[in-house]
């Protein structure tokens, strides 16, 4: 039998939103205290439920605001859910918003130690890896440079190379490969690849069909917070194009 990696079991989330305009905390909180505040909900998430087996690579696809990026910071504990509940096998490294922990003022070595450690790196184990992840990240002298200066895809670059440093069980990629250039994309790839080849779980968002079913064996489609198809990775991504095509 297959061995279970992830339960995502009856998941919701809302959002309170506030329908008028408040322009300052100090409005905020006078329209609080004498309950004033008029809100609507927003379900971003609507009971979602699914399994994934260890060593599965599950594509999730959806149009923009469909939840995608919302469930995946529930399963990364990034977001807590209103209703249900997530629960998995061994370690997570997500993968949500590549140098999101950067300090724009530290150079990229310094960053290298600051966002290793914001992932839970033990310092000997940073100091082990850091000349890996400089020679995987490729920005020559611009290690030196402060973050401030560097392109999207140069910190995307240093991003992706310090948190797939590790081997996690669990690898959460929330449009990683949408960033930086061609080759870029093609290294991310072949790093991603070699993940598959030691069993990693793999969710994988993405907009992209042709990546969809060169990297996963599986997919979700979700559609205003729902699950609203599933399958074959080639099916969810036939279905995505159909839908965007309507």
């Amino acid at each position: 039998m297959a061995e279970t990696a992830l339960v995502v079991d009856n998941v919701s989330v809302r959002y309170r939103l506030t329908e008028e305009k408040v322009d300052n905390l100090k409005e905020y909180v006078i329209r609080f205290i004498k309950r004033d505040l008029k809100y609507k909900e927003f379900l971003a998430l609507d009971g979602v439920s699914f399994t994934v087996n260890k060593g599965e690579r599950l594509a999730v696809m959806g149009k923009n605001g469909a939840g995608k990026s919302t469930l995946m910071k529930v399963i990364a504990g990034v977001l807590k859910a209103t209703e249900g509940k997530t629960e998995h096998v061994g370690n997570i490294v997500p993968l949500l918003e590549l140098g999101a922990g950067f300090d724009m003022q530290y150079t990229g070595e310094e960053n290298i130690w600051l966002y290793g450690a914001m992932l839970g790196y033990p310092r000997d184990f940073i100091a082990e890896k850091f000349n890996e992840i400089v020679e995987f990240a490729d920005l020559g002298n611009f290690i030196r440079v402060p973050v401030k200066n560097y392109s999207s895809g140069m910190r995307a670059r240093l991003g992706f190379a310090i948190a797939t440093i590790v081997e996690p069980d669990i690898l959460i990629l929330d449009e990683v490969l949408s960033v930086g250039d061609a080759s870029f994309k093609k290294k991310c790839e072949k790093k991603i690849m070699s993940m598959f080849d030691k069993e990693t779980t793999v969710l994988f968002v993405s907009h992209s069909e042709t990546q969809v079913k060169k990297l996963c064996t599986r997919g979700i489609l979700l559609d205003k917070g729902r699950i609203a198809f599933e399958g074959t990775a080639e099916e969810v991504a036939d279905k995505y194009i159909e839908i965007n095509n309507a």
